[in-house]
């Protein structure tokens, strides 16, 4: 695949099952955990496994910018060298729309002496932020956010805080891990408790506790929505990180969809990643429940969506009121490109998704679509339509580029398992 995408591309559906051993690129969630803490971390880090894509490269750019030394000896490899705290920035931290690096340096970059600005771009402007600078300036740090959203103004005093701090974590679970990841700069230990009992997806903080803990932190869970963390820093370590659970539920549904078998070289059960309990619900296929609760898993609905659409009988997901501030609304971009492959094919009921499953469309007098799938500046909702071109003639996706943000081979990975990809406008 050459380097530039073009603007559009067509899928042509393949004749029979797809087969073959792919590699899922490494996990984003924990590459961009682990950038931080490695930066925070006095020593050299070697972190293998990563991803590198264009959030990981917004991650790493901003901590060069911050005094850290990051090297990229390979295209899974960064090493990782700091004194162990991050120094003020010439200019604006420009994080593009991630989400994991935005959150994560909003806290990270309160530990410094001087004023930061975390921005993002106008997609980045429209995602919440204010419950994690209303926790921020309850530890005592100047951090304000006139519109609720980036960008975010932190006048920092290199010092974090101490004492019980409580968190609104129902919009996104990575408001609890910024604050967590930061904590062990705190002037005496820090209590990091939920306001209420919603989380985004509780999951992602147990990966965050597990890389903290990794880094030396001395961190305990009470098990009642609260963590204390004492103020220990973090020293320098090496670090594997596993694949992307969330790349793997796009592999999963191409298994799904076109009754082949793909070798990831890694067992469902082996991910620690919460978005790889999707695979269960995916291999029921086409007997998925009628009922799923994506509250947990909540990157692998748009895949899952797209798969029930196939199903024998309708599914209802529910638990995803947070998908409507990820980088688009996704419950309503899956319901809007579902309906363009067929009207009514799916509807919005509040905030769950009501999908109305017709397996008509499996079979191949059904592939007559001629659909050109809006993408919405959305990795996700790209990866995912690509799914449904595998069964139905004409489905065309609108700005393939958008796959970098966590998956840069996408398309190749599609192109290798013999998918026929046409370029178009």
């Amino acid at each position: 695949m050459p380097h530039a995408l073009p603007p559009a591309f067509t899928i042509v559906p393949p004749n029979g099952p797809l087969s073959g051993r792919v590699s899922p690129p490494g996990s984003k969630s924990i590459t961009n955990r682990v950038l931080l803490l490695a930066a925070l971390a006095n020593g050299t880090s070697r972190l293998t496994g990563a991803l590198k894509s264009k959030d990981t490269t917004l991650m790493a750019q901003a901590l060069r910018q911050m005094g850290v030394t990051v090297e990229e000896s390979d295209d899974t490899t960064f090493l990782v060298t700091s004194t162990g705290r991050l120094r003020a920035p010439a200019g604006p931290l420009f994080l593009g729309n991630a989400g994991t690096a935005t959150r994560f340096l909003t806290a990270a970059v309160a530990t410094i002496e001087g004023t930061v600005i975390v921005d993002g771009d106008e997609d980045m402007r429209l995602r919440p932020i204010k419950p994690l600078v209303d926790a921020l300036n309850a530890l005592g740090i100047d951090a304000s956010s006139p519109t609720g959203c980036p960008p975010v103004t932190v006048r920092g005093t290199g010092r974090f805080g101490k004492g019980r701090v409580e968190i609104d974590a129902s919009l996104s679970s990575q408001y609890v891990s910024a604050l967590l990841m930061a904590a062990p700069f705190g002037e005496g230990p820090i209590e990091v408790a939920l306001a209420g009992k919603d989380i985004g997806a509780r999951g992602y903080v147990d990966l965050t506790l597990a890389a903290m803990r990794a880094f030396g932190a001395d961190v305990a869970d009470n098990g009642e929505g609260a963590w204390l963390v004492q103020p220990t820093g973090y020293g320098a370590t090496d670090f594997h990180i596993e694949p992307d659970a969330s790349a793997a539920t796009y592999l999963w549904g191409i298994e799904a969809l076109t009754g082949g078998k793909i070798d990831l070289g890694v067992a469902a059960e082996a991910f620690t990643q919460p978005d790889a309990a999707a695979q269960q619900v995916i291999a029921a296929f086409p007997n998925m429940p009628e009922v799923i609760d994506g509250s947990q898993m909540q990157d692998a609905v748009p895949t899952m969506a797209v798969v029930a659409a196939f199903n024998n009988r309708p599914v209802r997901f529910v638990g995803i009121g947070n998908l409507r501030v990820k980088e688009t609304d996704r419950i309503r971009a899956v319901a809007n490109e579902l309906n363009r492959i067929r009207p009514g094919l799916a509807v919005e009921d509040g905030d769950d998704l009501l999908v109305h499953s017709d397996p008509e469309l499996m079979k191949a007098a059904s592939r007559t679509a001629t659909s050109r799938i809006q993408t919405y500046h959305d990795h996700r909702i790209a990866m995912s339509f690509a799914l449904a071109g595998l069964r139905i003639g004409g489905i065309t996706i609108l700005d393939p580029a958008c796959t970098g943000k966590t998956y840069p081979d996408y398309w190749d990975m599609l192109q290798g398992l013999g998918v026929e990809l046409i370029p178009g406008q």
